[in-house]
């Protein structure tokens, strides 16, 4: 049985398509081929069933309550719920010691205290009176190299995007 197991899992092993006998699909590309190959042949596909436990077993509708109660791969599904249903007795969910760290910040103090002078991009920036350095005026660094400036104002209309046409 150890043998058969084995050669089951082989990428390489050749399957027959169910839903064409002269598709031979290697194992590792075996789903993706049953996904086409039932969007191209839905008059086999309606005549066809898929197993609960193993999407890549397709059976004819008059067998699938056969094959259901002989497929291999039940036996590991029921084995899985029976080690789960074993491992929920014996686990024990330890409690939680985590707490919640101090907070300092209060967002709607920060809010109250802030200046009421709204932004304006390409203005200098005041800072507020409740700062130490009331009078200094933030500067505005620049990246641009010696001699360019920033444009005051943009064109009223982009030279990539003129609708004009030569």
């Amino acid at each position: 049985m150890e043998e058969t197991y084995i050669d089951s899992l082989d990428p390489e092993k050749l399957l027959q398509c169910p839903y064409d006998k002269n598709h031979q699909i290697r194992a590792c590309r075996f789903p993706y081929h049953l996904i086409k190959c039932r969007k191209n042949h839905p008059d086999v596909a309606n005549k066809l069933a898929t197993c609960p436990f193993n999407a890549r077993h397709q059976v004819p509708r008059a067998e699938i309550s056969h094959h259901i109660s002989s497929c291999d791969d039940k036996s590991c599904i029921e084995q899985d719920v029976v080690n789960q249903t074993r491992n929920l007795g014996q686990e024990t969910l330890a409690e939680s010691t985590w707490q919640c760290p101090p907070c300092d910040e209060d967002w709607d103090k920060d809010l109250w205290e802030q200046t009421s002078t709204p932004f304006v991009w390409g203005t200098a920036n005041y800072c507020g009176n409740n700062s130490s350095a009331s009078n200094v005026v933030m500067e505005h660094k620049s990246n641009l190299a010696s001699g360019m400036r920033v444009p005051k104002s943009l064109p009223y209309v982009l030279p990539w995007k003129n609708n004009a046409r030569p």
